[in-house]
């Protein structure tokens, strides 16, 4: 079976491994963003794999570095993992920081504050014992929902900056919900919420991850210091909650340059939203559609699912323009169980990983142990996770989860577990109903296909996710085990 799967893969392949993770030099339109003007509000929206990186890491060290309008430098991401990959492409200058936005925000009200800073660090447990309470006072149906849909809730109410009773209960729009809530009903999650406030606190803490964004604004209202930084590049900023941008934009002086890059079909930490609600002050936008990455087999397959009516909403979307690479068709492998599928991806990615760097992805970690188990010792292996402290150079085995994967990108995929059972997460369909649920988990499934430069197995036990197009089309090649 490995054989055939590689044979598969490689007859058609004519796109060079990427055996290293050096930065490409930007060509064409891309050039023009990075030199475009150094002061004001700047974005760039673009489809996967058209550059976005490539273009915020080189805008940040002109930006560091060019004489007059340069100065100190900030590029942002908000995934760890990808702050260590950035550094390693070349993400590295004299007045340049690369962080993650949360160790920005951090570092910014301690000098403010001239202490550490505490987060709350128990919300989930916290927001539990204030719904249980609430349960017990209300009959209204929505109080029944999964911890998961409140605390979902309370993330978009501290990102979009909606705190105040009267605003949120007067049913402030937003995208993705099929069935807005009632105001009856925005009442009672207002109440967890007031509940919460309380019970943190009694713990002795101001703030928790999701509203440290609103305390950093509110302190630099009023902060008469000169600001650290004078441009802020921002990567993957679809990811962003308003909040986090308009804290940003106030982080750097008049003269000064914020430029937010990123992807709306690739949104995936939370509900979705468009540039348009962040608040700045933008006269028109960049856009690219040319994909350099996926070949034109797998950018179909991607194109195809972003056209799926779960994915439509009302953010702005970038139509990708067809890559002209070849490469084999997506192949889906039926095994006969979820275990086979496991041992399978992991042989898949032995045979690859002498000259290439493949990543095996899941959903969740649930199964990132027994995947482990399979992977073979000869090769190098790596978890992609937050703490990885150095990204790895040459060929060799990738493994997480989709959203580590977010804004990296390998020679080979595989992705195993894509069963209708298993995608979209059932947890997600219980929290947010089934239209929801797809809609977000359709872009998480859309993150890791686009991570393939050439080359995609998707592997499955029974009938395929229904997030992607039928296993039938002739957008893929069919194996069975």
């Amino acid at each position: 079976m490995r054989e055939n799967i590689q044979q598969s893969v490689r007859t058609h392949d004519i796109l060079l491994p990427m055996v290293g993770v050096d930065l490409p030099e930007p060509h064409g339109q891309q050039r023009e963003v990075v030199y475009l003007t150094a002061q004001g509000h700047l974005v760039v929206l673009g489809t996967a794999g058209s550059g976005k990186t490539t273009m915020a890491v080189h805008r940040a060290r002109y930006l560091a570095g060019a004489p007059g309008i340069g100065g100190p430098t900030l590029l942002l991401t908000f995934n760890r993992a990808l702050v260590t990959y950035l550094r390693s492409v070349g993400a590295r200058a004299p007045r340049l920081t690369v962080e993650s936005y949360h160790k920005f925000a951090l570092g910014y009200l301690s000098s403010v504050t001239g202490r550490p800073v505490y987060v709350c660090k128990i919300k989930e447990a916290l927001v539990e014992k204030a719904l249980t309470e609430v349960r017990a006072t209300t009959q209204r149906a929505v109080a029944s929902r999964p911890l998961a849909f409140f605390l979902d809730e309370l993330h978009w109410m501290a990102g979009h900056g909606v705190t105040a009773e009267d605003i949120y209960l007067n049913g402030v729009p937003r995208i993705g919900r099929g069935t807005p809530l009632a105001p009856a009903d925005r009442a009672v999650v207002y109440q967890v919420y007031r509940r919460y406030l309380e019970l943190r606190a009694t713990s002795g803490l101001s703030m928790d991850w999701d509203d440290v964004a609103s305390h950093v604004l509110e302190h630099l209202k009023t902060d008469a210091r000169a600001r650290r930084y004078r441009h802020i590049v921002i990567d993957e900023g679809q990811d962003f909650t308003p909040e986090m941008i308009r804290s940003l934009a106030a982080a750097i002086p008049q003269d000064g340059s914020l430029t937010f890059f990123g992807d709306y079909a690739q949104q995936i930490y939370g509900s979705r939203m468009s540039w348009r609600s962040l608040g700045l002050s933008v006269s028109n936008t960049v856009e690219f559609e040319q994909n350099y990455r996926n070949s034109r087999q797998i950018a179909r397959l991607a194109q195809a699912m972003s056209e799926m009516s779960h994915f439509r909403d009302e953010v702005d979307l970038v139509a990708p323009r067809t890559p002209t690479a070849d490469g084999p068709p997506p192949t889906i492998v039926t095994a006969v169980s979820k275990a086979e599928q496991l041992r399978l991806a992991a042989a898949y990615a032995n045979g690859l990983a002498a000259d290439r760097r493949v990543a095996v992805l899941m959903r969740t970690r649930d199964q990132e142990t027994t995947l482990k188990r399979y992977l073979d010792p000869r090769h190098q292996h790596y978890r992609i996770h937050r703490e990885l402290q150095s990204w790895p150079q040459g060929p060799g085995v990738f493994y997480g989860t989709y959203s580590a994967a977010k804004g990296l990108e390998f020679d080979s995929v595989i992705l195993p577990l894509c069963d209708a059972e298993e995608l979209p997460k059932p947890s997600e369909v219980a929290a947010h109903g089934l239209e929801e649920a797809m809609a977000r988990e359709a872009r998480q499934l859309y993150v890791a296909v686009t991570r393939a430069r050439s080359e995609l197995v998707i592997l499955r036990s029974g009938p395929l996710t229904p997030l992607m197009p039928d296993a039938v089309s002739d957008l893929f090649h069919r194996l069975a085990s």
